[in-house]
């Protein structure tokens, strides 16, 4: 049966349908999250809930009437599911990366930016600036939606992205393997004075919050860029890009030496 789409064109990547969505699960293409009308359990949406637990997929109840609006009044029959622009990797996928090129592993950690676009135009930097993947958490972020994929302008195709679970634990792990985590936020070192050498991962906050207490803690430098005008704060995919082009500039100077 061919998949059904919603006709809105912000939720180009929204699967509408019981049997579109199993189809979806079946084929093994990647998906971000489940969306079920709230209360909605009869048929095969048990079916489908489960096997979707079993996946790790993203599971949310909504609001029957805003699933109607996002599936743009389509038959939805209780389900609808955000299928993801690329297949994400892991963790390992990024440091094999690394290991490949022969390089310390450069890795961006977003810690709960909701903006696609945001997402999108940070992995596109991370490609240009020679990072070796992204990491995002799997709830209160964006994920590989269409947006996303847009933005990057096929940069996905080279960055691995990463989907974890438990930020803070990941960065745990990251930190025994060797890697140093840059928070980049406020009243910190300036971005351009600070060390880079090693094992780096650059840790960029959400647009409105910025990093969340538990996540600075865990770094272990916080970097900063000053602010001149009147204007408190930047855009977080051109903070993050800034901060990308010092780390890659410092590993270009390193490399001629």
């Amino acid at each position: 049966m061919e998949q059904k789409k919603s006709n809105n064109r912000e939720n180009e990547d929204l699967i509408i349908g019981r049997n579109a969505v199993m189809e979806v699960l079946n084929s093994g293409r990647a998906m971000d999250t489940l969306l079920v009308a709230r209360g909605e359990r009869n048929g095969s949406i048990g079916k489908i809930i489960s096997e979707c637990k079993a996946k790790g997929i993203v599971i949310k109840e909504v609001d029957e009437k805003k699933l109607d609006f996002m599936c743009g009044q389509g038959n939805h029959q209780g389900v609808a599911a955000y299928v993801a622009a690329h297949e994400y990797a892991s963790v390992d996928d990024i440091f094999a990366l690394a290991n490949e090129r022969n390089e310390q592993p450069f890795i961006i950690i977003c810690d709960e930016l909701e903006d696609p676009r945001n997402l999108g135009a940070i992995v596109r930097t991370a490609e240009t600036a020679g990072a070796h993947g992204v990491i995002i958490p799997k709830r209160r972020s964006a994920s590989l939606s269409y947006a996303v994929g847009k933005t990057a302008c096929g940069a996905l195709e080279y960055v691995p992205v990463a989907r974890v679970g438990n930020l803070a634990s990941t960065i745990d792990e990251l930190k025994e393997k060797g890697v140093w985590i840059y928070g980049a936020d406020m009243d910190g070192e300036t971005w351009c004075q600070t060390d880079y050498s090693g094992a780096v991962a650059l840790v960029i906050g959400s647009e409105g919050k910025g990093l969340g207490r538990l996540i600075k803690e865990k770094c272990d430098f916080i970097v900063s860029l000053p602010m001149k005008g009147h204007i408190t704060s930047l855009n977080a995919s051109v903070a993050a890009g800034i901060m990308m082009y010092e780390v890659s500039r410092q590993r270009s100077e390193i490399k001629a030496k």
